[in-house]
């Protein structure tokens, strides 16, 4: 699931929502009202229910060999994600949307830019569409998807490294050292 040209895509569980108004996420470190979204680069860090911690790595210009290897895997592909053990039924049973969204009036956001961000309302280019089965949108990416007990482990690997990362709704996944 991915935006068509000129389109940025707003993932959600709720398929009702007929206009997107700016607000200030009440995870965020920003004051300021947005509607968020993202392009294509960064819609698999979406590919989750929202509540769903998860690690994200993967291979950028000033990563080594040795860290490919290390945390990618040789031969594994370019780009890996990581959950708990305990969201997998919640990943399997989610029944996600993806809101086509026109780009015009979005403006990146975060250095490196993360996602797209509008200030003000934007109604979607029409009703939501399903995402479908997450498990198969990894697959046909080609992202690993690799399931652990903790991520904080793997976090801390991936943090130290030379690999670009991503972790969304980290505060959501088991305590550093519980199993």
């Amino acid at each position: 699931m991915r935006p068509e040209q000129g389109e940025v895509l707003h993932f959600s569980e709720d398929p009702t929502i007929e206009r997107f108004v700016p607000h200030v996420a009440p995870t965020s470190v920003r004051s300021e009202p947005y509607v968020w979204a993202v392009g294509s680069e960064r819609c698999p860090d979406y590919w989750f229910p929202r509540a769903c911690p998860r690690a994200m790595a993967w291979i950028g210009s000033r990563t080594t060999e040795d860290d490919r290897a290390r945390i990618v895997g040789s031969g594994c592909g370019e780009r890996v994600h990581a959950v708990e053990y305990g969201w997998l039924k919640a990943i399997m049973d989610v029944r996600l949307f993806a809101y086509r969204l026109p780009a015009d009036g979005f403006a990146p956001i975060g250095d490196p830019p993360h996602a797209v961000v509008s200030t003000v309302p934007v109604r979607p280019l029409g009703p939501p569409e399903p995402v479908g089965d997450l498990f198969e949108l990894h697959e046909e990416a080609g992202i690993q998807l690799r399931v652990l007990d903790n991520l904080w482990p793997f976090w801390n690997e991936v943090t130290a490294s030379t690999l670009e990362f991503s972790g969304i709704r980290l505060r959501n996944a088991r305590r550093a050292g519980s199993v």
